[in-house]
């Protein structure tokens, strides 16, 4: 396996454990009672918490949507807010791929 795909392996994995994390805490639940509603096996899920808390802050957001016939003509399809306040507008017809690069350099 080269470094690229070991990389990219690892990205996923970190970003599957962050939004598990971030699914617990905005659930309302414990850890076990979460992980053993998941299938998540519980030690793994404080491994990886522990994990992705040493390498930075984990930060979330508020996601409000709204029905795509409330939104303007030409409005972005979502709008990123950061901590500091800036805000990113991300139309419907983003290239994904793009949005990856834009959201790993923001998580760093």
């Amino acid at each position: 396996m080269n470094n690229a795909t070991a990389e990219k392996e690892k990205s996923a994995r970190s970003d599957y454990w962050r939004e598990q994390i971030a699914q617990q805490e905005s659930s309302g639940l414990s850890v076990p009672q979460f992980c053993k509603a998941r299938g998540i096996i519980e030690q793994s899920f404080y491994v990886w918490r522990k994990r992705l808390r040493e390498e930075g802050a984990v930060r979330f957001a508020v996601v409000e949507t709204r029905p795509a016939q409330q939104r303007a003509a030409g409005e972005a399809g979502l709008e990123l807010v950061l901590a500091r306040g800036e805000r990113l507008q991300i139309g419907t017809d983003v290239d994904l791929a793009l949005l990856r690069r834009v959201l790993e350099v923001l998580r760093a």
